[in-house]
C-alpha cells in the first residue's frame, strides 16, 4: 500500500502538465533571446521606458531600481516599486522595454485599484501558508507514516486539508491570469502612446508579452492536473484503508 500511495494510473495526469511547461519556457525563452538582441529604434532602455510610463500615470514617487538575476523582473505593490533585471534595466531592446512596460502595468492596475490585483494581494500572504501546508501533509505527513508517528487512518484524514490548500493556490493561479494579461495590454497601449516603440515593432512587443504569459497558463493547467491527482490519491487512499 505504501509504495503507491503516491505512484499509481494518476501520474500521468504530471505528463501534460510537465510538456506544458516545458513549453512554454522554451517559448519564453526563445522569443526573449530572439528580440533581446533587436534595438527599439527610439533607443530608451528599460529603466527609461518604465519611468516615462509611471511619470506620466503620475507615478513619480514610484522607484525604478535594477535587481540581479535573469528575468528576475517585478513590480512589488509592498514596497511600492519597480524593480527589473539589470540586463532590462540597461538594455535598449524590444524585450528590456517591453517586459519593463509590463512591469509598469502592474503599477498602473495598483494606482486604479484594479479588481483583480487588489484580490491577489489579499490572497498572497495565505497562498504562501497553504503551499508550504502543502508539502508538510504530503511530505512529513507521509514520512511520519512510514515511520508509524502517525497511522494511516490519521494522515489519510489530513489529505482533505492538503487537497484544500493546494486548491486555494491554484485559485491564486487563476487570478493571477487576468493581472497578467491586462498588465501587457496595458504595456502595450503605454508604449504605444508614449511613442516609446514604432508602429511597426508593436508586434514584436506583443510576441515578447504573449511568450511571457503562456508560462502563467502553463503554471494554471499544471496545478489544476496536479490538483486533480491529489484528489484521486486521496480517494484511492480512503479505499485501501
Amino acid at each position: 500500500m505504501m509504495p503507491g500511495l503516491f505512484f499509481g494510473p494518476w501520474d500521468w495526469l504530471m505528463i501534460p502538465g510537465l510538456l506544458i511547461g516545458m513549453w512554454a519556457q522554451f517559448k519564453l525563452m526563445s522569443t526573449y533571446n530572439r528580440y533581446v538582441r533587436q534595438p527599439v529604434e527610439t533607443g530608451v532602455t528599460g529603466a527609461d521606458a518604465a519611468r516615462e510610463i509611471l511619470d506620466r500615470a503620475g507615478l513619480r514617487q514610484v522607484p525604478v531600481q535594477p535587481v540581479p538575476g535573469h528575468l528576475t523582473d517585478h513590480y512589488d505593490p509592498i514596497k511600492r516599486a519597480l524593480f527589473l533585471s539589470e540586463e532590462n534595466y540597461h538594455g535598449r531592446s524590444i524585450a528590456a522595454v517591453g517586459v519593463a512596460a509590463h512591469e509598469a502595468g502592474h503599477a498602473l492596475q495598483h494606482k486604479e485599484a484594479y479588481a483583480p490585483l487588489q484580490f491577489r494581494m489579499m490572497m498572497a500572504p495565505a497562498t504562501g501558508i497553504a503551499s508550504t501546508a502543502v508539502w508538510l501533509i504530503l511530505g512529513a505527513g507521509f514520512m511520519l507514516m512510514m515511520f508509524r508517528i502517525i497511522t494511516p487512518s490519521l494522515f489519510g484524514a489530513l489529505l482533505p486539508y492538503a487537497i484544500g490548500a493546494f486548491a486555494f493556490v491554484t485559485l491564486f493561479q487563476l487570478v493571477t491570469l487576468p493581472v497578467e494579461y491586462d498588465a501587457s495590454r496595458r504595456a502595450k497601449v503605454q508604449l504605444s502612446q508614449l511613442g516609446i516603440v514604432r508602429s511597426h515593432e508593436a508586434g514584436a512587443v506583443s510576441e515578447v508579452l504573449g511568450a511571457a504569459a503562456l508560462t502563467y497558463v502553463a503554471a494554471l493547467v499544471a496545478s489544476v492536473l496536479q490538483l486533480l491527482r491529489l484528489v484521486m490519491i486521496a480517494r484511492g487512499f480512503s479505499r485501501n484503508n
